[in-house]
């Protein structure tokens, strides 16, 4: 049942980040100019590149942490910082939106795969779960696919989602987001900072 939990926790931290509700707005605006039959196989195509990348990253943390010599107090620290600062920004979004200004023409990779949905929080804490449990990368990988099919899910929706919910209701629910995302970062930072004082020895 721990696992289970674990798991499940696992997976929504990575909703979490990866704010599809957030998403939306950004994403209707870049697909604004694409004609109407490729909408959906632009946003697929960009969502199955953003898994990739995120598989990948999750198969390969464990190689990238032994090459940087990271060691996990580390990991959780800078996860946490990155988590609190991308938790703050939904809560407080710029006006030129999280990640920018959007560019014109059919999006390819950035700024869709990649950072919206594949975003440096979102391999930040993958590095995390890998170094913290890495006998565990089964689960891992299915948090994380979970994650990105609700995501997918949602994102797919997001024409039907923006009528029906109108633009007010989505910027409150990603800021509750946000505020469950600086919430989790905190105490990300707070394990990361106590694992380290206890093997300095404080």
């Amino acid at each position: 049942m721990g696992a289970q939990v674990d798991t499940l926790s696992a997976g929504i931290l990575l909703f979490l980040i990866m704010d599809p509700l957030g998403n939306i707005p950004l994403f209707l605006s870049l697909l604004k100019n694409v004609a109407p039959q490729r909408r959906r196989l632009v946003l697929l195509r960009e969502l199955l590149i953003a898994l990739g990348v995120l598989f990948a990253f999750l198969l390969g943390g464990q190689f990238i942490l032994r090459l940087l010599q990271l060691k996990q107090e580390s990991v959780s620290i800078a996860g946490g910082i990155v988590l609190f600062l991308i938790g703050v920004r939904m809560i407080f979004p710029p006006r030129e939106g999280l990640f920018g200004a959007v560019g014109e023409g059919e999006p390819f990779i950035v700024p869709m795969a990649i950072p919206s949905v594949a975003g440096p929080s979102t391999m930040a804490a993958l590095l995390l779960l890998t170094n913290t449990q890495p006998g565990r990368l089964l689960q891992w990988s299915v948090a994380l696919f979970l994650a990105w099919l609700a995501t997918a899910a949602l994102l797919l929706s997001a024409t039907y989602l923006f009528r029906w919910l109108g633009e007010s209701v989505l910027t409150a629910l990603e800021r509750l987001m946000g505020m469950l995302l600086v919430a989790l970062s905190v105490q990300m930072f707070l394990g990361g900072v106590a694992a380290y004082l206890k093997g300095a020895g404080f």
